[in-house]
């Protein structure tokens, strides 16, 4: 099942001109004596951009959006009638918050609100943006921002009703946001960047959203495969034989209670020269549901597990942009996918796996799946050879207790860490970099093999840790390696926010992206 489609184009005819169903304005809040003194309207301050809308209102537009509640928190939205003040039949406000001082707002910010704006004009066919678009060097971000925000914020996941919904609308078809010129090739490339990337989001969020019986192990290889080979990627597919034959221990082991066998995809962009000499290296978590296995999860919540595949539909997606954007370094992508189910064929607290690089692990908890096929790519990504190795994962509720639902937590070289924070500060994809102590990885000594697969006392303190220790046993010392753990960022079990909608994230697509963009940039 597929998202309906949304374009975007950029246009510089005044906005108050534009025949659209709806024109979109900025709306800053402001405090203190000044705007207490003027009353409702005078804590209200609108942003650039809506300058020809104001001017058509007789500069009675912010006492009449005061006057409908408005109050211009980040986010909120309020619509006006317009009575044929200008073209548009409706204008609607975003807040912004308060107004920056001597910038723009922060590219966040724009996408929230260009997110939750095409959101709430679901029904309307075409909407147009006239946001605050500054004309400095922060120009490039907040246009990426706001046509990131559109995109994703206008996305619905098809789903399976077999009855029409004459209350449900559609999502919003065409954008066009409002800029100096339509024409400036900058600008241009933005919008092509933001198609490329929110396209891999929105495919990411699709597959995340897919009914766990219609995407197991085999056919989530085949859709990865088949959108690959589009794209102009490599493809290779081991199925169940070849991981046997080539000895992936913790892929098998954990796909061996289900009917629906395991698979190994990965997939191969070559830059146009060669590129710059580096290479990357992307692993992603494609458990497609998770059970925990024998040791069986609460059935509370369980179905949300559908999302557990969530780090490998990232990363396939996230390489169909790459193909699209063509950045200058040779990226290689590792998935991993398996469905974990109790059976009388699965693998049980006690197993001894021997992994692909041979170390043996102990399983003391069958619900800690996610690492045993992941350390398998591991181990074939850095046997094929990698510079850098950014891994991402749905992988402990530790990371949601520690970190909450919007920041990733990040473990592995620290450098390269610090450089996965700098890339979700860019992309409003938040992440932190955490610890491997050496306390943890004593915790997880095995009396029988080389290492636990969790804390041997099974004692849960430092769960996200240990899942991040676990997986350095299987990193070669010259490589440069981030794990990023997004059990809380990848789905959103809530009501939909800014660019956000219930269900898959797309959460670390944008991060992935602008990682492998920087690694062909700066090496």
């Amino acid at each position: 099942m597929t998202s309906p489609s949304i374009t975007l184009s950029l246009v510089d005819t005044d906005p108050a001109e534009l025949a659209v169903d709806a024109i979109v304005i900025g709306l800053y809040s402001q405090s203190g004596e000044q705007a207490a003194d003027a009353g409702p309207a005078g804590a209200l301050l609108l942003a650039s951009g809506a300058e020809s809308i104001a001017a058509a209102f007789d500069g009675k537009l912010t006492e009449t959006l005061a006057l409908l509640g408005a109050a211009g928190a980040p986010g909120e939205v309020v619509k006006l009638a317009t009575l044929g003040t200008v073209t548009a039949p409706v204008v609607v406000a975003v807040g912004l918050g308060g107004e920056p001082t001597g910038a723009a707002p922060a590219p966040e910010t724009l996408r929230r609100a260009a997110g939750s704006a095409v959101r709430a004009l679901a029904g309307a066919r075409r909407v147009a943006l006239a946001l605050p678009l500054p004309d400095d060097a922060d120009a490039a971000a907040a246009l990426r921002a706001v046509a990131e925000g559109a995109l994703l914020g206008g996305y619905r996941f098809a789903g399976y009703k077999t009855r029409p919904q004459p209350a449900r609308r559609e999502p919003v078809a065409e954008v066009l946001v409002a800029v100096p010129d339509a024409g400036d090739a900058n600008a241009q490339a933005e919008v092509a960047r933001a198609q490329a990337v929110t396209s891999a989001v929105r495919l990411t969020r699709d597959w995340v959203n897919t009914a766990p019986n219609l995407l197991r192990p085999p056919v989530f290889a085949d859709a990865v495969a088949e959108a690959a080979r589009e794209a102009g990627l490599g493809v290779e597919v081991l199925d169940e034989a070849a991981l046997a034959a080539g000895g992936y221990g913790g892929i098998l082991a954990v796909g061996q209670g289900s009917e629906a066998p395991p698979r190994l995809v990965k997939l191969t962009y070559t830059p146009d020269g060669g590129g710059n000499g580096k290479r990357v290296a992307l692993v992603g978590k494609g458990i497609t549901f998770d059970t925990g296995g024998v040791s069986i999860k609460p059935a509370q919540g369980m179905w949300e597990m559908k999302s557990d595949m969530g780090g490998a539909a990232a990363v396939g997606a996230a390489m169909l942009a790459i193909a699209a954007l063509k950045p200058s370094v040779a990226v290689t992508a590792y998935l991993p996918m398996a469905e974990n189910m109790p059976s009388g064929t699965s693998y049980r607290p006690g197993d001894v796996v021997t992994m692909y690089n041979g170390k043996r692990v102990e399983v003391l908890n069958t619900d800690a799946e996610g690492r045993m096929i992941l350390a398998d790519g591991i181990a074939r990504a850095c046997e094929d050879g990698a510079d850098y190795l950014f891994e991402t994962s749905t992988l402990t509720g530790g990371q949601v207790i520690s970190l909450g639902k919007r920041i990733a937590g990040v473990m592995g070289t620290p450098q390269l860490c610090e450089r996965v924070k700098a890339a979700g500060e860019a992309t409003g994809e938040p992440a932190w970099p955490m610890p491997l102590p050496d306390d943890v990885r004593k915790g997880m000594d095995s009396d029988v093999a080389d290492i636990s697969q969790t804390n041997a006392g099974m004692d849960r303190a430092g769960h996200m840790l240990q899942g991040g220790v676990f997986l350095r046993e299987f990193v070669t010392d010259e490589v440069a390696w981030a794990h990023i753990d997004i059990a809380g960022p990848s789905y959103h079990s809530g009501e939909a926010t800014g660019y956000w909608t219930k269900g898959g994230t797309g959460v670390p697509v944008r991060t992935l992206v602008h990682l492998v963009e920087d690694v062909a940039a700066n090496g």
